[in-house]
């Protein structure tokens, strides 16, 4: 196998990452909303959870595709 190839494969599975991010965000949000419409005043005490577990499930596809990049171009 040419190293070439090889990055690319290696790349390709890296990027795996984003697809458990996205389905990580959509997750989030559903449960938020689901919870939000059945009590809608506990909803902005929760909104501050909302944005976390957002930003580390965001953060986790970051870190994915940084890798990603790294093996193509490094």
């Amino acid at each position: 196998m040419d190293v070439e190839a090889a990055k690319m494969i290696g790349a390709g599975l890296a990027c795996f990452a984003l697809i458990g991010a996205g389905l990580g965000i959509g997750n989030i949000f559903g449960s938020y909303l689901s919870g939000a419409l059945r009590n809608p005043a506990a909803a902005p005490a929760q909104f501050t959870n909302l944005l976390l577990g957002f930003a580390l499930a965001e953060a986790t596809g970051l870190f994915g595709l940084v890798v990603a990049l790294v093996i193509l171009f490094k």
